[in-house]
């Protein structure tokens, strides 16, 4: 007889992952995410803040990561109910457990420094 093999499943806001590691790569994976994370690992930032921090993101590149991070659990938006408007984004204790994975990747990626 064939033994029947389970497959471990992972599920984020509603998708299902058959691996971890794409799990994992689904949060902190493409152009912005990780950068914004490694950002944020220092303390509180505001939308302007992140902004000149990260030159060639425009606003709705920025507004989006800043979204999708908040809905995956990485992100905390505090809105102050103030004029102008005030919003700040820092890190939840989920994203915190993110930041072993960018230290590692920050060392790997300064290998490749130049001059």
């Amino acid at each position: 007889m064939h033994k029947i093999l389970k497959l471990k499943r992972y599920k984020l806001n509603g998708t299902y992952f058959y691996c971890p590691v794409d799990l994992t790569l689904q949060i902190v994976g493409g152009r912005w995410k990780g950068v914004v994370i490694w950002n944020l690992r220092n303390g509180t930032k505001r939308f302007s803040e992140m902004k000149r921090t990260l030159v060639t993101i425009n606003d709705k590149m920025l507004s989006q990561t800043f979204k999708e991070l908040e809905e995956q659990g990485v992100v905390h938006r505090k809105v102050y109910q103030v004029v102008p408007p005030k919003v700040e984004y820092s890190l939840t204790e989920e994203g915190k457990k993110l930041l072993p994975i960018m230290e590692a990747m920050s060392s790997y990626g300064s290998k490749f420094e130049v001059e």
